[in-house]
């Protein structure tokens, strides 16, 4: 029996877009992938002002949204990983923009399930 070794190729973003309820994320590779918005509460409490202005970081690894001190990964947004902020962090930044805190925008909990590699599908646990 034969077997060939895939190499992996790094995932790398081109574009970005925030609409009112899902981060949208354009690959170089061609491939679209949307996430909610409820994964990321720093981006679900941004104005749409603050959600345009990003900056792919290393080299498309990344997402930066400095007006939201944000950054998140290529690599984790494939994996599934929602913000890994605590409730704590959230309410200081929350107060410091503001914002009244919302119960249904706290992070998600660290207890998820979890994901494979390719995106869209779930391992059983």
């Amino acid at each position: 029996m034969s077997s060939s070794v895939v190499e992996g190729r790094q995932a790398l973003a081109r574009r970005v877009r925030v609409t009112s309820d899902s981060l949208v994320v354009d690959l170089a590779d061609g491939r679209t992938m949307a996430v909610p918005l409820a994964c990321y509460p720093r981006l679900a409490h941004g104005t749409p002002s603050q959600r345009s202005k990003w900056r792919l970081i290393g080299r498309g690894e990344g997402i930066h949204w400095p007006d939201l001190d944000e950054d998140l990964s290529v690599e984790g947004l494939l994996a599934g990983q929602a913000s890994g902020e605590s409730r704590t962090s959230l309410q200081k930044w929350l107060k410091a923009q503001g914002l009244p805190s919302n119960k249904r925008m706290q992070p998600a909990s660290r207890t998820r399930r979890r994901t494979s590699k390719w995106a869209g599908s779930r391992a059983r646990s």
